[in-house]
């Protein structure tokens, strides 16, 4: 057993192991137990969902706190707290791409779930070749930092208008390359059925892939963002990994509970983009005043503060908007 207490990416693996055997644990009861059956997941249930997954990250957080420090457990929820945000400004774009293809709330959730799969395996490739650049190059902490700083400021200075759907390159070449349907089939992401000049019986997508195919190049493009960040708070692998994987998790309860009013949160975009100038400008910040690091207590509180009024802001601003039941939901 002592092969359990080697190190791997500077933590035992011990570690690694039970972290990943806890979100997999999530994942088989989620799908196999609670959503076992297709059916439309209402805005109660989805908010209880959110609160659960959102308290196990916390708790997960408080674990890292208690036996690896109170740095690594501010460094953790600074990022479980960036990391959620970012995926609060994924929910537009997946509400999006469900509209576009008029996906069934009844089949959204199964679209989701594999999504996140995928997700899962894409931060860890993403976040692995980021821990290896900086672990070798720690000059590219600043190019990440430098990033981060532009990316705030083009979000305050620039209106982000979302492109059409069907503009998407990818979009077009799938449809170009590939047996591609535009009629929904049940749940099934491929059906088998003639081809239109052959007649010979081939497999088709039908618009449940191409919607989960576009949901994972979204979070590939918000990961941009949301990588160089949680490096700018940690070079730490596991508190990277697990912080965003944590806040990931309770994606698909977070879509389902804040699908129908999403725009009440329009000013959380100011500040996110603070946000990022902040983490970004903290890197440099601490070289001036010839810190090793920006201080975690600091950091997490600055984050909670910025957060916190972006969506008391928000609120505020949208108190006299219609009630969801009102508003059209994908």
């Amino acid at each position: 057993m002592e092969f359990l207490f080697a190190d791997w990416l500077g933590k035992p693996l011990w570690m690694w192991l039970s972290f990943i055997g806890i979100v997999i644990s999530l994942l088989v009861i989620d799908l196999g137990i609670l959503h076992r059956k297709e059916r439309e997941i209402g805005v109660r249930e989805s908010l209880l969902m959110s609160g659960v997954y959102i308290s196990l990250g916390i708790t997960f957080g408080a674990w890292v706190w208690w036996y690896l420090g109170a740095e690594a457990g501010m460094n953790y929820l600074t990022g479980f707290a960036v990391e959620k945000t970012l995926a609060m400004d994924n929910v537009f774009v997946i509400a999006l791409i469900f509209t576009y293809f008029a996906i069934p709330r009844l089949y959204q959730h199964r679209v989701l779930f594999w999504g996140i799969l995928g997700v899962i395996v894409l931060r860890a490739i993403m976040i692995g070749f980021g821990a290896a650049i900086v672990s070798e190059f720690s000059w590219v902490l600043y190019l990440f930092a430098a990033f981060l700083i532009l990316t705030g400021i083009k979000m305050l200075m620039f209106d982000d208008k979302p492109r059409s759907i069907g503009d998407n390159p990818l979009l077009k070449f799938i449809r170009r390359r590939f047996n591609v349907t535009d009629e929904l089939h049940d749940q099934h992401f491929f059906v088998r059925k003639p081809h239109p000049v052959s007649g010979k019986a081939v497999w088709f997508a039908t618009p449940l892939f191409l919607a989960l195919v576009l949901i994972e190049i979204a979070d590939v493009i918000f990961a941009v963002d949301s990588v160089p960040a949680i490096f700018a708070i940690t070079t730490d692998p596991f508190i990277v990994y697990t912080s965003n994987i944590f806040a990931i998790l309770g994606l698909r309860a977070l879509y389902f509970a804040l699908a129908a009013i999403v725009d009440r949160f329009h000013y959380l975009k100011t500040a996110l983009a603070i946000l990022l100038i902040f983490i970004g400008g903290k890197v440099f910040v601490a070289d001036l005043l010839g810190m090793e690091k920006f201080p975690a207590a600091a950091s997490l509180g600055i984050t909670l503060a910025i957060l916190a009024s972006g969506v008391a802001y928000s609120l505020w601003k949208t108190r006299n908007a219609p009630p969801p039941h009102e508003k059209a939901v994908p």
